[in-house]
């Protein structure tokens, strides 16, 4: 279940970062674990050095409502009036994958910026940054566990 994204935030970190000529395709798998809920809601997203929001990868789940409880991402994000834009689709269930691919520019990478993802199940707790992953070489191919519904988070660099 690949979700090809525009390169809508390879342009917006390019003009952050004008050294930022070059983009390269980031693949990311989100496993969730088997907790016994209904679909999570996922805000998969990217922060700088300092912590700051650089731009969402991909938000699972289909109610806007519900994207408060995504709150580390929802508070980060507020200001970003695009950050939406060709960015959602359907939950994850518990024990399936949701993989996402983006376009991100080589100088994202090793460069301090962080992979987050947040976390919220109906009727469950919601687990902002659920998990937090340096975007760097060092880490592309290692599974990262999360702290309640992710199993792992694994990222490739092609």
């Amino acid at each position: 279940m690949s979700k090809p994204l525009l390169s809508s935030i390879a342009a917006a970190c390019a003009l952050a970062l004008p050294v930022a000529a070059h983009s390269r395709p980031v693949t990311l798998a989100v496993q969730l674990k088997n907790y016994g809920g209904d679909g999570a809601y996922l805000a998969v997203y990217l922060t700088d050095a300092k912590g700051a929001y650089a731009g969402t990868l991909w938000v699972a789940g289909g109610k806007a409502k519900y994207y408060k409880n995504l709150s580390d991402w929802n508070r980060l994000s507020a200001g970003d009036a695009k950050r939406l834009a060709g960015v959602t689709g359907a939950s994850v269930g518990a024990g399936r994958t949701l993989k996402v691919t983006a376009d991100l520019a080589d100088a994202l990478i090793d460069a301090g910026y962080e992979i987050r993802v947040d976390a919220a199940v109906e009727d469950m707790r919601d687990s902002p940054s659920e998990l937090r992953v340096p975007l760097s070489s060092a880490n592309a191919g290692k599974p990262q566990p999360g702290k309640q519904y992710v199993q792992a988070l694994t990222f490739s660099l092609q």
